[in-house]
């Protein structure tokens, strides 16, 4: 490319001879001892007079751009020249040296164009642009852009813009009083920072060489936040389960809400709009997180629901509001409850089956089959449990009591409810039975009997008058008056009467006079057992006198 330029680009202006002057032309950035003019060709002097005469080319200023090529008399560059560097800003650029023929005395005047070609691309001075928009900024806004440099000149210098990357944003370019070709940012639709919160564009400068040069920036647009957006709860409505025994400080649920906003207008804070003040003492909730803690323990029995309402509200004010239900299932944390309505302390043994003995009343406060209890009576018992009504039960006598085999009676009452495991609990009903005279007295022998001698005198029992013969004893099953007994004799003669007693209370049977054998050697007769209720029972007694000699023989 570059020795198409230097064949076609090296253009010999026309040179002043009437002043000693030549004008040439030569491209920017040609290599060091390219052809620039040929001097001797140019000035009308001959070869040979160069070769014999001293020549040189001084250039104007420290930096000596051109030279001699040997004793040729062509002028040719010393160095390669940037115009940029040289002429910045100035539209053309003109570098001059001078020809020194010391031997003729001679100074020729030159002067070297510079021309321009494209070796320079539109460039930012950052190639990273940073805009920030609110989003609530209205369509049709506009906002300068940084323009693109670049020193060539002419259709090689800064031509056009081109925009690309987002729909919402198109280019703009206005003319400046000098020419000059200002960038603006055009925002075209509404921004949304929720939807999309950064925008990436990339801003493109071309040069009109050919080829085209084109440097390119990147547009970071940053929309900032705008309060446009209420927390918004994760759920229409939070509820849940939880058992009556969860420990203290246990999170039962955290409600979330989001804000599409950022920053101040995105920072959500909780707090209970509506709550019971019985669920103040037991909940908390965390202003920051939305956890709901559990401040005290929870009694199924004493609340089985908690209602209450959340509030979430941004920086900005804006708010949302859901509804939190907190239902707490039971567990089996309560032992039945047996509670003695009505009982007697006392029963006849002749009452009847069926007779009520006490009127119970079971509770377990706790729910479904937890609170499902089974009554029942312990060991076996003349007594049995009837479901009354609801939840209470009655005792009834089973069968007819005796109490002749069983005074006392300590009946057990065991409740159990339905929980796995199942808890129980008992009450002790103590009944004493009362006697009724269902008992006669009833004599331990049927037939009693004893010997003893006549007149009383020594012998074999040697028993004096109102001496002990013997003692019969009768017992009676019943209690008090109606087991009391009393003895007596039955329908005896006078002449038994006349001879023995009896004591009625301990049965001693005793003479009462002396005996004769002569007289009489047998006596039998009844006695009779009587009890405080009128029953009785009869034995006999039969005793036997032995003789003495107490007679003396009669002439």
């Amino acid at each position: 490319r570059r020795q198409r330029v230097l064949l076609w680009g090296v253009l010999l202006a026309a040179w002043e001879a009437a002043w000693g002057q030549l004008r040439y032309s030569v491209p920017e950035e040609m290599p060091k001892g390219s052809f620039v003019g040929d001097l001797t060709k140019d000035l009308g002097l001959q070869l040979l007079e160069l070769q014999d005469s001293g020549v040189r080319v001084v250039s104007v200023g420290r930096t000596q751009y051109f030279s001699l090529y040997g004793k040729s008399g062509y002028l040719v560059t010393a160095e390669r020249i940037d115009r940029e560097q040289l002429c910045e800003s100035m539209e053309q650029c003109v570098l001059r040296c001078e020809l020194i023929v010391e031997g003729e005395m001679k100074v020729y005047e030159i002067e070297v164009e510079i021309t321009d070609i494209n070796d320079n691309t539109p460039s930012f001075k950052e190639i990273e642009l940073e805009e920030r928009m609110s989003e609530t900024t209205v369509p049709g806004s506009r906002f300068p852009l940084a323009e693109a440099h670049d020193p060539d000149l002419g259709r090689n210098s800064l031509q056009s813009y081109e925009l690309s990357g987002d729909e919402h944003f198109s280019l703009a370019v206005q003319t400046g009083p000098g020419g000059d070709q200002r960038p603006e940012l055009v925002l075209v639709k509404a921004l949304d920072r929720e939807e999309v919160a950064f925008h990436e564009l990339v801003l493109r400068a071309s040069d009109g060489g050919d080829p085209a040069r084109t440097g390119t920036a990147r547009i970071r647009v940053t929309v900032l936040d705008a309060n446009d957006n209420a927390p918004m709860f994760s759920q229409a409505e939070y509820t849940v389960r939880v058992p009556e025994d969860v420990p203290v400080g246990s999170v039962l649920i955290t409600v979330t809400a989001t804000d599409a906003d950022e920053g101040l207008n995105g920072y959500v804070e909780y707090s209970l709009k509506k709550i019971t003040e019985k669920a103040s003492k037991i909940l908390q909730l965390d202003p920051e997180t939305g956890a709901i803690t559990l401040m005290q323990s929870l009694d199924y029995e004493e609340g089985d629901t908690y209602e209450l309402e959340v509030q979430a509200r941004d920086g900005g004010e804006l708010f949302d509001t859901v509804r939190v239900t907190i239902a707490v299932t039971d567990i089996n944390d309560n032992a039945p409850e047996i509670f003695v309505r009505s009982a007697l302390s006392e029963i006849s043994e002749d009452v009847p089956s069926g007779t009520v003995v006490a009127l119970l009343h079971v509770h377990d406060p706790d729910a479904g089959t937890n609170g499902k209890v089974r009554c029942s009576l312990d060991g076996v018992v003349p007594f049995r449990l009837e479901n009354s009504q609801g939840s209470y039960y009655r005792v009834v006598t089973a069968r007819e009591l005796d109490r002749e085999q069983q005074s006392e009676y300590n009946v057990t009452v065991r409740a159990v409810d339905g929980g796995r495991p199942a808890l129980q609990s008992s009450t002790v009903l103590a009944l004493r039975v009362l006697d009724v005279n269902d008992n006669a007295p009833v004599f331990e022998q049927e037939r009693y009997s004893a010997r003893l001698s006549e007149n009383n005198a020594a012998g074999a029992l040697n028993l004096p008058a109102g001496s002990l013969v013997l003692q019969v004893r009768a017992t009676d099953a019943d209690a008090g008056s109606n087991g009391r007994v009393s003895y007596s004799f039955g329908d005896v003669p006078d002449s038994v009467s006349a001879l023995f007693s009896v004591d009625s209370e301990s049965g001693e049977i005793r003479t009462a006079s002396s005996l004769d054998f002569e007289e009489k050697n047998k006596y039998s007769f009844g006695l009779q057992a009587s009890d405080g209720g009128g029953l009785t029972d009869n034995c006999e007694v039969q005793i036997d006198v032995t003789d003495e000699n107490d007679n003396a023989p009669e002439i």
